[in-house]
């Protein structure tokens, strides 16, 4: 939201976004609600300076006593604060968030819970090729801090393949992608620390900035326009000065948004310009579903090399059980951090990194093969939800490997998810994507498992689904 630095225009400003208070309850309690609601879904910035009491009242037309009462509760609550000259700003309560469950398989129920893939093809020729380059390897003491230096070679030419110029010592490997974000934000946030958020996000994304004791500053993701980002991050970065962003531009996690060359052109620039670092998270790059789309350029390109910090890896394109990723930055941010995950952890398995090389190598033919799957399983989920499921409202997927879902009015993830649970099927509740309480009415939904899994996962949610509307359906049977 713009806020003028006129006093009374942000109040009118605030009051046009807030609406007309709703409900049956005293009219403190339904303002507080829905600025915290506005603050859960992104559409009012943490770090927001509130309109004093007086102006905000005029603007809605209630009693001072009334917005007096209402800010009250949003400091009571966690989702604001009031300092000495500062006025009344708004923030997100440190409590627990929504459980993200673990990747776990082989207990019994149908996993949609993660977004997954089995092992690709190309993985087992590549370990063949490794464990016969092992022996040359085995001389030395095999520790490698920043990554085999034909490794880092590999990921460079990729990147400068791809228009992004980029050398060997710009590039660190680590043990995956989350765990080069780990190392990100363990290296560069501090206690209070904001950091940017797209809104919804990966849940782990935001567990590890909160366990840092920073501050999440959600932006909302418009699927159906992914460029809308650019203008609600700049008004965020403008009002919360976040240290870092963490961002998905291709096929974001959930949603699927794809930003555009010129979204992603002037939203690297607007947060440079505005002191903030970028976090760009490349593990679903190359997953377009379109095979005749146009890729579009990395989110580093046109920004110097200090403006960002991306990520990637194999976990996605090649296999979870593949603990093989990689960060790139300019040459000094990557030696401080090459230095500070020596510490951590001394080295990435030698074998393990001996294989990426040749697939990193050969990612284009490994990405095809794996959206060619993507899209037969993106075509099952499709069809399956028409079917099964045609009250639901799925947003447009151009990449990536789930489908993010609009509920019914009235269905509760939460519900649902504990509902299915019972019946052998585990899914991941949209409120695991957001922040407060936000996505409750919405469910991700992979489309990376066989296609009997998934119709039979998908018959037990319309089942349970119906049941918890109150339209009857047969008893329970476990999904298998």
């Amino acid at each position: 939201m713009p806020v003028s630095t006129d006093q009374s225009t942000r109040a009118h400003e605030l009051a046009a976004l807030l609406g007309a208070p709703g409900g049956t309850g005293p009219r403190y309690a339904a303002l507080a609600a829905r600025v915290q609601e506005l603050l859960g879904t992104g559409a009012l910035p943490v770090g927001t300076r509130l309109p004093a009491e007086r102006e905000l009242a005029e603007a809605l037309g209630v009693s001072r006593v009334t917005v007096a009462s209402a800010y009250r509760t949003l400091r009571e609550e966690g989702y604001a604060r009031t300092r000495h000259g500062s006025g009344t700003v708004t923030e997100l309560p440190h409590g627990p968030g929504v459980e993200w469950p673990l990747p776990r398989d082989g207990d019994g129920v149908v996993n949609l819970a993660h977004a997954a893939p089995p092992a690709s093809p190309h993985l087992l020729p590549a370990y063949t090729r490794a464990l016969e380059l092992l022996p040359g390897a085995l001389g030395d003491s095999g520790y490698h801090p920043d990554g085999l230096p034909a490794l880092r070679q590999a990921v460079a030419d990729r990147f400068s393949a791809r228009g992004l110029p980029t050398e060997p010592d710009q590039v660190v490997v680590t043990a995956g992608v989350m765990d080069a974000v780990g190392l990100i934000t363990t290296a560069l946030l501090s206690p209070g620390d904001r950091v940017l958020m797209e809104h919804p996000t990966y849940p782990g994304a935001v567990q590890l900035v909160t366990d840092l004791g920073a501050v999440p500053v959600p932006v909302p993701v418009d699927p159906a326009d992914p460029d809308a980002l650019v203008q609600a991050a700049h008004t965020a970065a403008r009002q919360s000065a976040p240290r870092l962003a963490y961002l998905m531009p291709d096929h974001s996690n959930p949603s699927g948004a794809t930003l555009s060359a010129t979204g992603r052109r002037k939203l690297a620039a607007t947060l440079w310009q505005q002191g903030t670092l970028t976090l760009v998270d490349e593990v679903t790059t190359g997953l377009h579903l379109d095979e005749d789309a146009a890729a579009p350029p990395p989110f580093a390109a046109g920004v110097p090399d200090a403006a960002t910090v991306t990520v990637g890896g194999l976990s996605k394109s090649v296999w979870g059980g593949l603990r093989v990723g990689w960060l790139r930055t300019d040459a000094a941010l990557a030696a401080r951090l090459a230095d500070t995950y020596g510490q951590r952890q001394l080295t990435v398995g030698v074998l393990d990194q001996l294989t990426a090389t040749f697939l990193v190598a050969d990612l284009d033919r490994v990405l095809a093969d794996r959206r060619t799957e993507l899209r037969a399983g993106h075509d099952v989920l499709t069809a399956a939800l028409a079917e099964l499921l045609p009250d639901w409202s799925p947003y447009p997927a151009t990449g990536g490997l789930a489908t993010w879902c609009r509920l019914p009015a009235g269905l509760s993830s939460a519900a649902l998810t504990r509902a299915a649970l019972v019946e052998g099927v585990r899914v991941a509740e949209g409120r695991a994507f957001g922040t407060g309480a936000a996505f409750d009415d919405h469910l991700r939904l992979p489309f990376t498992r066989p296609a009997a899994e998934v119709r039979a996962a998908l018959a037990v949610l319309a089942r349970v689904a119906d049941r918890l509307a109150g339209r009857g359906g047969s008893a329970p049977v476990r999904a298998v």
